[in-house]
């Protein structure tokens, strides 16, 4: 297990719409972004921001904690050097408003110029959704040294897998709720041909969805390597299902241990190799690496095992132990499943304000806990619930 950890961690030019009036009717036509400051005139001579202000009031989500009438109207008619706008960040948010006892993200950045231009509204929601982890005050930081992990083999009767995944973002091209066609078509090319580059046990095959035949396409399903076109709303109305299946793509290893999504929900997953070709990730030190979602930011890393709990999950206080460990979980199917009999995918919460060595040994320590909770359950001991774990160093 502990080697698994260590191997893993290791401008467009978009159109804006312009609205102009003319014989009582609405005209509508699309500009190139040269012209975006009158795409915002227009706006503002149209309709004041209080009348495009969403109606929240039902919402539950971070976004819509965060967005005030009057934050919207200073930000709802500036544009990212690409174009992207306040409106399209919150989008799925607004058509997404969230479970009473779920609270979900509600905003998505298009480029890595949205997390500054709208900072107003960004820079509560991180704040919101990783624990109190301010941006403008903080630093994320950084530590790859599998080496410092411990204890990471887990008992094999409770553990069935396990998997880290992290994201990262190619800079100067848009994000996939923004790209372009020609963009996609990029951010796919610089990582086939990043990848073409490993070698040994690395070494593996790229697999265009578009261009894959029915026999690798089923081998791919198989292998539950596939990743389908996208139908959860939080991620349609984001805009990242537009022209599927056009340059996304799923590359592995020929050992089948190493996978990587090609403009799925992020550019891709892939660290060191892209930089050595010229080109450099979305990062800085305030927010680590920058992604799509801004739950994802800083390591973008999840570290997950699916684990059979069949006594500790029905306690009572399970919920309450996850919380304090920070802990959370889902079903075995992925994100929005529900857990199947007694087994459950257990990942840390937490992306932003500790480094990826922190969080790996903060899943593993939070496992080997719930596998001890689980053993005295079975001969019929108690168990305790453990003290809330820090969130910052001090």
């Amino acid at each position: 297990m502990a080697s698994s950890f260590s191997r893993l961690m290791s401008g467009r030019n978009a159109a804006a719409l312009l609205a102009g009036l003319g014989a009582g009717t609405m005209a509508t036509g699309f500009l190139g972004s040269e012209n975006g400051s009158l795409v915002a005139e227009a706006k503002r001579k149209l309709y004041p921001p209080s009348s495009d202000f969403p109606d929240l009031r039902k919402h539950n989500n971070c976004m819509a904690s965060a967005l005030s009438p009057a934050i919207y109207a200073k930000l709802r008619d500036k544009l990212t050097p690409n174009n992207w706008t306040l409106d399209q960040c919150i989008q799925t948010g607004v058509d997404n408003p969230g479970h009473p006892f779920i609270k979900t993200v509600g905003c998505v950045a298009g480029d890595e110029e949205s997390y500054e231009v709208f900072a107003e509204l960004f820079d509560p929601v991180i704040k919101d959704r990783h624990n109190g982890y301010d941006p403008r005050t903080m630093t994320h930081p950084t530590d790859l040294d599998a080496s410092k992990i411990t204890n990471g083999m887990f008992d094999e009767k409770y553990v069935l897998s396990s998997r880290v995944r992290t994201g990262r973002s190619i800079r100067g091209l848009s994000l996939p709720p923004a790209c372009s066609r020609a963009e996609r078509r990029e951010v796919e090319r610089v990582v086939v041909t990043a990848l073409a580059g490993l070698k040994g046990d690395l070494a593996g095959r790229y697999y265009s969805l578009g261009d894959m035949t029915d026999k690798e396409q089923q081998q791919l399903i198989d292998d539950h390597f596939l990743f389908d076109k996208p139908v959860s709303p939080l991620l349609t109305c984001a805009f990242m299902a537009r022209d599927w299946p056009d340059a996304r793509g799923i590359w592995h290893n020929n050992e089948k241990t190493f996978l990587i999504w090609v403009n799925e929900e992020d550019h891709t997953r892939v660290e060191h190799l892209i930089q050595e070709r010229g080109w450099e990730f979305m990062w800085n030190e305030r927010l680590g690496y920058i992604l799509t979602c801004p739950s994802n930011l800083g390591t973008g890393l999840r570290a997950g095992v699916h684990v059979r709990l069949p006594h500790l999950s029905q306690d009572a206080r399970f919920s309450k132990i996850l919380d304090n460990l920070r802990l959370q979980k889902r079903g075995t199917g992925g994100v929005d499943t529900a857990a199947v009999g007694d087994t459950f995918d257990i990942s840390n919460n937490d992306r932003l304000g500790k480094s990826e060595v922190e969080l790996v040994q903060l899943l593993v320590d939070g496992v080997n806990f719930l596998i001890e909770c689980e053993k005295k359950l079975e001969k019929g001991q108690d168990i305790t619930v453990p003290d809330p774990i820090a969130q910052f160093k001090k």
